[in-house]
């Protein structure tokens, strides 16, 4: 599947009061690329829906300044469903401070799930393997 990619500067108001990236923003900006990533899929940003944000992993803090890039992609898909893993790659630091799953739905107007018709490609590349399989075990 296509991966989808948006970048972030840090500023002074994205930061908590260790003077690092706020957990807050940083999930704000995580969904967003991540419903970039299903929406932009499907083609009906209307119709897309958040159902569970499996879980972010922090691993290191990000500072004022630092160029922050967000990277999804599809991994798993149901009949409604479409799970996407996003990281967070420095552009200034060589570090993934923050990686994560998150799940979408596909609706109508009214909001019941219907089918996004999606096929997930076929993939040789190990690390895409690894995060299917991941994804496969969120549910």
């Amino acid at each position: 599947m296509k991966e989808f990619v948006v970048s972030r500067l840090v500023k002074s108001e994205d930061l908590n009061h260790h003077g690092t990236l706020f957990a807050g923003r940083t999930a704000e900006w995580f969904v967003e690329a991540a419903f970039i990533t299903a929406a932009s899929s499907v083609g009906s940003p209307e119709n897309i829906v958040c159902m569970n944000v499996h879980g972010l992993l922090f691993k290191t803090p990000v500072s004022k300044g630092d160029i922050i890039t967000f990277k999804s992609k599809i991994v798993r898909l149901g009949t409604t469903s479409i799970t996407v893993h996003t990281s967070i790659y420095s552009e200034t630091k060589d570090i993934t401070p923050v990686k994560g799953f998150l799940t979408f739905i596909h609706v109508d107007e009214s909001g019941k799930k219907i089918p996004h018709n999606l096929v997930l490609d076929e993939t040789t590349k190990e690390e895409e393997l690894k995060l299917r399989e991941q994804a496969n075990k969120l549910f």
